[in-house]
């Protein structure tokens, strides 16, 4: 495993457990900490700006959306890279994501070494651990 892996975070935001479970089990196999929330507002009252994270949402939750996740995250100066997850693969949701500043936009099912690719690449990019 190399140095980076073992120095990056992932938080998994998503209301599934069942994906929340999947995605945690991937980042443990792979030697990447993770915490998950199935609530986007428990996770937004406790975030932190963190060297080498990245969050990994999803899409379409109840009551706050990864959209509005992501608005809320960037008004309270949080600039981890987000990850967005979607069963919807359309053009108004991917520019959506891309005005909120989403780094990455996957279609569920995510291909696992694709994440994980993707991580390793969007945490090395900023990491100054």
């Amino acid at each position: 495993m190399s140095a980076l892996k073992q120095d990056i975070s992932v938080y998994i935001i998503d209301d599934d457990e069942s994906v929340r479970k999947g995605l945690a089990r991937l980042m443990r196999s792979a030697g990447i900490k993770c915490f998950t929330c199935a609530d986007p507002e428990l996770f937004l009252s406790e975030v932190q700006n963190d060297c080498c994270s990245c969050i990994i949402m999803d899409i379409t939750m109840p009551h706050l959306n990864g959209f509005e996740l992501c608005a809320k995250l960037k008004d309270k100066g949080i600039t981890i890279p987000v990850v967005a997850v979607s069963a919807h693969d359309d053009n108004e949701s991917l520019r959506m994501a891309q005005d909120m500043g989403v780094k990455l936009y996957l279609r569920k099912p995510v291909d696992d070494q694709a994440l994980l690719d993707a991580i390793t690449w969007l945490v090395s990019r900023d990491c100054s651990c």
